[in-house]
């Protein structure tokens, strides 16, 4: 590439971006273990502080029903609430691509570099348990950290109302549903990664993720790693929290029965995961591979070695 081509302003075409796709797939996977988990540990940080985000800006205002007295919530329409909820959780991912950090969800797109046989299928699993382990841990920690604070008894319960509601929706759906919902999910934001790969700058990234990660949160989609901070936090609520936020919500631990680490784990965790994993690796992954490298001269297994031994002299 010349010198011109480097300084140029202009965002990458697509044929590019499958070769960068590709490129940034080999490197991913021969990370080092200490590196790619620690990482993955970042990832889940970074997406439960844009679940923070969105569940502190779109919570209701608290009031008074003045015929009982009781507290009652004030929402705002549901399309606004969606809308601001889906710019905030932008939050997330632009802190993944810009600081760094591996987040197992567009890592789904390290499947180009597995179809094109520039990584094993060992390397390619590897990664992603690793990095979802480390996204697990990641989003528990601040889960931990946010119960410990407090911040959900703000705004009079406010917050910690609308966490209890977005994660006892989330356990309500059927195992085919959320699969579903997890596709649909995934294909927005590994068609936001793919659009990073276009990006000459950080404005250019930080744009590239705004929209299809609006559109996942504003229209309900489900995302297996948000999921690991959104349903733990309400979780931790309905467990540890006291009568006076109970009181300030007019509400109780009983009225979240469904509410249950088995629920979380079977009715969203896993389908939602499965539901990632096809629209991220199948709907965005494999159709880029198809169309712009499965003709291309790298299909070969002794590239593998050399990209290898690239990663390990870097």
């Amino acid at each position: 590439m010349t010198a011109s081509r480097n300084m140029t302003i202009d965002a990458l075409l697509p044929a590019e971006m499958a070769l960068r796709a590709e490129k940034i797939g080999v490197s991913k996977a021969h990370m080092s273990l200490f590196t790619m988990f620690a990482l993955g540990v970042l990832a889940g940080i970074f997406i439960a502080l844009g679940a923070i985000f969105a569940t502190t800006v779109t919570a209701p205002t608290m009031g008074v029903d003045p015929a009982t007295g009781a507290p009652l919530a004030k929402w705002l329409p549901f399309g606004i609430t969606k809308l601001i909820g889906g710019v905030s959780f932008c939050l997330g991912l632009i802190l993944v691509v810009v600081a760094g950090a591996e987040l197992f969800t567009g890592n789904n797109l390290i499947i180009m570099a597995w179809a094109n046989r520039r990584i094993s299928t060992s390397s390619l699993l590897r990664n992603w348990a690793i990095v979802y382990v480390g996204n697990f841990v990641g989003s528990i920690l601040t889960v931990i950290v946010m119960l410990l604070s407090g911040q959900y008894t703000f705004g009079n319960g406010a917050v910690g109302l609308n966490a209890l509601n977005i994660a006892q929706v989330k356990v309500g759906y059927g195992f085919i549903q959320a699969v579903f919902l997890g596709s649909l999910c995934n294909m927005l934001v590994c068609l936001a990664v793919w659009l990073v790969f276009s990006a000459r700058t950080t404005t250019d990234k930080i744009l590239s993720i705004i929209f299809p990660i609006t559109a996942f949160v504003a229209a309900g989609f489900e995302h297996s790693i948000a999921n690991m901070y959104f349903v733990p936090i309400g979780l931790g609520i309905k467990q540890f929290a006291g009568d006076a936020f109970w009181s300030s919500i007019g509400s109780s631990a009983a009225n979240y029965a469904a509410l249950t680490w088995g629920n979380f784990l079977l009715r969203n965790l896993l389908p939602v995961t499965i539901g990632n994993i096809i629209g991220g690796a199948l709907g965005v992954g494999v159709v880029y591979y198809v169309i712009y490298l499965r003709n291309k001269p790298s299909n070969n297994m002794s590239a593998m070695a050399a990209d290898a031994a690239e990663v390990t002299q870097e």
